[in-house]
């Protein structure tokens, strides 16, 4: 089952203009950039698809340095031609295997513009760090993320929940109803391969089979690019353990209760960011913007993915009765969850998250994220509870030159207006955790109502 994906649109823009570069797309393994290329193929006159894992493609690539051979062979190797008046996308899958082709592709928009260029892989950022001469400012960026809520509600066929979530705001009546649907989502993670499966088959046993397919096999991915054995231990380790530290601030020196020292984690860590299955996201100082990461600080630990998740914890029983996932592992689940949303928005590179943190004189507060919207940096907290409770947020809210906050829960949709404990007055928009995907409508609605 081919599930519709936001990126799609994206690539229809990049398709029509006038200035497109060759296109590198980015993403984990399994979180499906094979299956929305060759569905974008259909789009094209002439769609032609390599991929270097396979042997005979991979041969057509050596050697590389002489374009017009290369593209001669690309032509001939699919039966395809060579012809302007003919629409071509030339697809190279798991270009990781062959990353002098990376370099390669500096040249195409001066010699072939006629020719559309996409190439992607597993662990495309490792075949970058062996490129000497990144194609800066001659190729483009984007980025697939696992699914997303509003695409997890098209494969299950509800387009019609999928045009709710488009009206804003959305009426406090029909709650329930994506209440329910966004904790199926949950329970069953954003990555196409296994929600397919369980939209079909409805068998959870199958889908745990999956995910521990998925686990080992991204831990034999990342262990290949391991420079020694003691690097293959602590990657392994972290795979093992990230989970429970999902969205706590870190310590790398020992992490997970090893024996491992700061250098080693981090190195490890640099590679699984590089594989996009872990992400470090540092705090800033800052109420406005830009947001100014603070490198000296602990940083927090965001996954690839609330499925994969909820498989190592062992979480999938207990979310099949859940109704707040506050209550559930500590609330951990639902920040996951509105970090994963945010960031699958964010297709183009540079684009970054970031928490708030605030530490003077043995005090501390600490806003779970902030999210730059036009001139402003919003606070959001992702908290149950009484409003007048979000000490943190208040914190942030003294120190900043606007009056807008956000918190995002397990309840209806309504504006508070409230006071700090300084006594300057705000406005809190507090928004159901399933609205997290649609935080900028929301803003821009909120900030001129």
């Amino acid at each position: 089952m081919m599930i519709e994906r936001n990126l799609r649109q994206h690539l229809l823009s990049w398709k029509k203009s006038e200035t497109r570069l060759p296109l590198v797309i980015r993403g984990a393994r399994q979180v499906g950039k094979t299956t929305l290329i060759n569905d974008f193929g259909t789009y094209y006159d002439q769609y032609l698809y390599f991929n270097l894992e396979k042997k005979d493609d991979l041969q057509l690539f050596t050697p590389v340095e002489n374009l017009s051979k290369l593209v001669q062979r690309f032509f001939l190797s699919k039966g395809g031609q060579n012809n302007p008046d003919l629409r071509t996308l030339i697809f190279i899958d798991e270009v990781q295997e062959k990353a002098e082709v990376l370099e390669m592709l500096r040249y195409f928009k001066e010699e072939y513009a006629h020719l559309d260029i996409i190439v992607t892989g597993s662990l495309l950022e490792i075949g970058l760090s062996k490129v000497q001469k990144i194609p800066v400012g001659r190729v483009e960026f984007m980025e697939l993320h696992p699914l997303n809520f509003k695409e997890y509600l098209k494969g299950r066929g509800r387009n019609d929940l999928v045009g709710v979530l488009q009206e804003v705001p959305i009426e406090n009546e029909l709650l329930p109803i994506f209440y329910n649907h966004f904790h199926e989502y949950a329970f069953i993670g954003g990555m196409p391969g296994l929600t397919s499966a369980y939209i079909a088959e409805r068998d959870i046993t199958r889908v745990r089979h999956l995910y521990s397919g998925i686990i080992e096999s991204y831990k034999e991915d990342v262990e290949k690019y391991a420079e020694n054995n003691t690097q293959k231990r602590v990657i392994r380790h972290i795979m093992d353990t990230s989970p429970y530290e999902i969205d706590n601030r870190v310590n790398l020196n020992h992490f997970g209760a090893s024996n491992f020292r700061t250098r080693e984690v981090k190195e490890a860590m640099g590679a699984l960011s590089k594989a996009r299955l872990l992400e470090l996201i540092y705090p800033t100082i800052q109420t406005s913007p830009p947001i100014v990461p603070d490198f000296k600080k602990r940083p927090r630990l965001h996954y690839l993915d609330v499925g994969l998740v909820n498989y190592q914890l062992g979480l999938h029983q207990e979310l099949l009765s859940i109704n707040d996932l506050h209550n559930s592992s500590r609330g951990k689940l639902v920040q996951q969850l509105v970090n994963q949303e945010i960031k699958s928005q964010m297709y183009l590179p540079g684009q970054k998250r970031a928490f708030w943190v605030r530490e003077d004189r043995g005090t501390s507060s600490e806003v779970d994220i902030v999210y730059q919207f036009k001139n402003l940096l919003i606070p959001i907290e992702v908290k149950s509870g009484a409003s007048g409770m979000l000490r943190s947020l208040h914190e942030f809210i003294d120190r900043c030159p606007h009056h807008f906050a956000v918190r995002f829960y397990g309840g209806e949709l309504k504006v508070d207006e409230i006071k700090t404990r300084l006594g300057k007055p705000y406005r809190l928009l507090n928004l159901p955790y399933f609205l997290s995907g649609e935080i900028e409508k929301y803003l821009e609605w909120f900030v001129n109502f």
